[in-house]
């Protein structure tokens, strides 16, 4: 059985927007990252089942970088999406309704390498900065 970190981040705005935001590329641009001193410079994305995706993220002093690639295995626009990390990974993210706005409920598949706090902590800095440009 897979094993899956959860976390949740709150938009305040339709679900159209919240998805719109999460999932077009000039919006992704702006939001992810988990701290200032980083950014997304490349964001692409074909939003279809089987369609794949890539993300550069980067310090921005030049110092280190990485691509998130993978490919999308639902899209079921603008309530749930579903992919797979370039490493098998599996990610789950459902967009729910609420009277003042969008609960944003995220699950992953830690990796390996690096503590699960620390995975918690820096996937939910990303939701929470997407979460801020999605409220605007």
């Amino acid at each position: 059985m897979k094993h899956f970190l959860e976390i949740q981040a709150f938009v305040q705005g339709p679900v159209n927007q919240a998805w719109e935001v999460f999932t077009n590329p000039d919006y992704i641009r702006l939001w992810n990252h988990a701290s200032a001193d980083w950014h997304c410079p490349q964001a692409s994305n074909d939003l279809q089942e089987g369609g794949k995706f890539s993300y550069t993220m980067a310090a921005k002093d030049g110092s280190f970088s990485f691509d998130l690639k993978g490919n999308f295995t639902r899209v079921e626009a603008p309530y749930s999406l579903r992919y797979s990390l370039a490493d098998g990974r599996q990610v789950e993210v459902d967009f729910v309704e609420t009277e003042t706005g969008v609960r944003v409920n995220q699950r992953f598949e830690p990796e390996q390498e690096n503590p699960e706090d620390m995975q918690r902590m820096g996937w939910q800095a990303i939701l929470d900065n997407y979460a801020r440009h999605a409220s605007q």
